[in-house]
């Protein structure tokens, strides 16, 4: 559609005007102004002040860079003494765990010999005592049977012997000593 009023217009003949100030057209004020505004930029010397903003940036950044080189170097640091720690922790669990083992094989052995040596000296005291008892029964016995046999035969020389056959008895004891 503009392309249609372009080509009416300029078949009608009418002539157009450029604007124009002090003889320039308005491509060449905006060269004529860039020029000043770099001229100015020159002038006041701000590519030496952006190259030393972006020196001391650059700086900035080299400085936090070695920065995090070194906290990079201590964090590997502390994580290889922290490895060796924890391998360290390791071996020592295992070698107490080895001598928790080791110890409860000893008083699991100690318990045994010391259970049956207990129960050898109970069975000795036991024998023991059953001897003794079975040595307090014979000898209840013997006494018993002593004071029977006593007793029986008190009776018997009681009722078999009279004064004189007692008589005769002990002349002849008398005469033997």
């Amino acid at each position: 559609m503009l392309e249609l009023m372009l080509a009416a217009t300029s078949e009608a003949g009418e002539a157009h005007a450029d604007p124009t100030a002090l003889g320039l057209d308005p491509t060449q004020w905006v060269a004529l102004s860039m020029i000043a505004i770099l001229a100015l930029f020159i002038w006041k010397k701000v590519p030496a002040a952006v190259g030393k903003a972006l020196d001391k940036k650059i700086d900035g950044i080299r400085a936090q860079l070695a920065e995090a080189e070194s906290l990079r170097k201590d964090a590997e640091s502390l994580k290889a003494e922290y490895e060796a720690k924890s391998r360290a922790a390791e071996g020592e669990a295992a070698a107490m765990v080895e001598r928790a083992q080791a110890e409860a094989k000893a008083i699991v052995a100690k318990a045994k010999t010391d259970a049956k040596s207990l129960v050898e000296r109970r069975q000795r005291m036991a024998e023991d005592k059953i001897a003794a008892e079975e040595r307090a029964a014979i000898a209840e016995i013997r006494a018993t049977t002593a004071k029977a046999a006593t007793a029986a035969a008190a009776r018997l020389v009681a009722s078999k012997h009279d004064a004189g056959s007692d008589k005769k008895l002990i002349d002849q004891a008398i005469a033997v000593l």
